[in-house]
């Protein structure tokens, strides 16, 4: 069975950084994509970084320059770094994961998903 599980949210002013971690036995795999998207209420899911087992990571438009998807192999642990918050930045933020290779960017059809964590810049 796998399981995602999110942290790291919370509330921070604009300007300040904030790290969310996704703790996951998927890092295990030998191949895998997984990413980071974000749902704010009342918009359509929207996909900001993803990272594979192959692959370099990938960033949406949105943030690229300030968001950092990064990967701890030894811990099982998926993190975005998130610097210059904006208060559009607020969102529910999930981890997702799907066990393939060959490519990996937000446009992959991820499988599994965590339960999400806030994130709210004001």
């Amino acid at each position: 069975h796998v399981q995602l599980v999110e942290s790291g949210g919370g509330s921070v002013q604009a300007g300040g950084s904030l790290r969310l971690s996704c703790a996951t036995s998927v890092l295990r795999y030998s191949r895998y994509c997984m990413g980071w998207f974000r749902q704010a209420p009342g918009k359509e899911r929207e996909g900001i970084a993803a990272i594979g087992s192959d692959y370099s990571p990938s960033y949406a438009d949105s943030v690229r320059g300030r968001f950092t998807i990064s990967k701890d192999n030894a811990k099982n642990t998926l993190h975005l770094q998130k610097n210059s918050l904006k208060p559009e930045d607020t969102a529910m933020y999930y981890c997702a994961a799907v066990g393939i290779g060959g490519w990996c960017t937000v446009r992959t059809d991820f499988r599994y998903w965590g339960q999400g964590t806030q994130v709210t810049v004001s």
